[in-house]
């Protein structure tokens, strides 16, 4: 099986989105660079730094499925039905929205975090299944089935908004040294969980 990697942008004071779900402060660093990296949709073309592109295209071809939320799928629109990284999304959520599923897209819907995470380490097999919420991410950390925290650190301080890191319920969670990559307006942390 793949790692299981919870990854996302997060502010110097620790939020993943501003007070209104908004990202623009967080995600500067997909267009602040020269080097050209392509998503697996061509609606989405990223530039960015060197060091970046390094961890950005590694991030892309790495992954298998991505597990999300019902509030950042209905945000993204499902991405119109294809995420740029190409790969199969797993929405946990107690209800499917109107038109969907849908025949042109890799999405599916589950009622439960495990039961999403089951599914999509199915589908991805050796390759990375992405966690991209705060809330799954706390519940996969609670039951000792993540294996990485990755966190493109942003020197912003947002103030208040949505916290990456809440009140966990097992604790203490500890992580290995991190692996360090320093971008432009970005630094990208990877942590392994220690067991």
């Amino acid at each position: 099986m793949g790692k299981v990697v919870a990854a996302l942008s997060m502010s110097l004071d620790g939020f993943v989105a501003d007070e209104n779900d908004g990202v623009a402060e967080l995600f500067g660093w997909y267009q602040n660079g020269e080097v050209e990296v392509p998503s697996a949709d061509p609606r989405w073309v990223f530039h960015v730094t060197e060091a970046s592109a390094r961890f950005l295209k590694h991030s892309l071809a790495g992954a298998g499925a991505l597990i999300c939320g019902r509030r950042l799928f209905d945000r993204t629109d499902g991405w119109g039905g294809r995420h740029p990284a190409g790969c199969p999304v797993f929405v946990v959520s107690h209800s499917v929205p109107g038109g969907w599923p849908r025949d042109d897209s890799e999405t599916s819907f589950h009622p439960d975090a495990i039961g999403a995470l089951e599914a999509a380490q199915k589908v991805a097999g050796d390759r990375t299944v992405s966690v991209s919420t705060p809330t799954l991410t706390h519940q996969y950390l609670d039951a000792g089935l993540l294996d990485e925290l990755v966190v493109s650190l942003v020197p912003v301080l947002l103030g208040t908004g949505i916290s990456f890191f809440g009140a966990q319920e097992v604790t203490p969670i500890r992580l290995d040294d991190p692996e360090v990559i320093e971008g432009r307006g970005v630094t990208h942390l990877t942590f392994r969980v220690l067991r």
